[in-house]
């Protein structure tokens, strides 16, 4: 198992050149300017094998992607994967691997190799297609869900040592 490198890992989820697909991505680079020491922002493509490595031997992991779910566009879902299973259903289309973050957290919690603390965050999209932009509705929803993780972020970070 890798040593910790931080209290908490982020890691934002999705392909660029899939329209709302990259909204994890685009999430995670906004958090960027607000990471302090403690936590490290990565991006990732979302393939399982790349998930459960990027996991590894972290404390906390907070994901963000992309769900096809067929709500609202831009509607913010967020499950502490702890508590409630994961709606496999909202990640199985919106992955451009057959294999991604439904299955990863699945075969983790199989493999008792999920970390303590996992929350997945979820950005409705409408448009997952090859070579298309970001939907009006997802790119205003990145802001807000920016601001709820980075409340996330604080809550956790300040429960930490007590």
């Amino acid at each position: 198992m890798k040593p910790i490198d931080s209290l908490l890992r982020v890691i934002g989820l999705g392909q660029e050149w899939r329209g709302d697909d990259a909204a994890g991505l685009l999430v995670a680079r906004h958090l960027r300017e607000f990471a302090g020491p403690q936590v490290t922002i990565l991006e990732n493509s979302g393939a399982l094998t790349d998930l459960l490595e990027a996991w590894e031997g972290v404390a906390a992991v907070i994901l963000i992607d992309a769900v096809r779910g067929g709500g609202r566009p831009g509607e913010i879902y967020r499950f502490p994967e702890h508590d409630d299973p994961l709606l496999a259903e909202l990640f199985a289309d919106a992955s451009s691997h057959a294999w991604g973050l439904a299955q990863a957290v699945a075969l983790g919690r199989a493999l008792k190799q999920l970390p303590p603390y996992l929350t997945i965050y979820g950005i409705e999209g409408r448009n997952f297609d090859l070579g298309q932009e970001l939907s009006p509705a997802v790119a205003e929803a990145i802001p807000e869900a920016v601001r709820r993780i980075r409340r996330e972020i604080e809550h956790y970070l300040s429960g930490q040592g007590k």
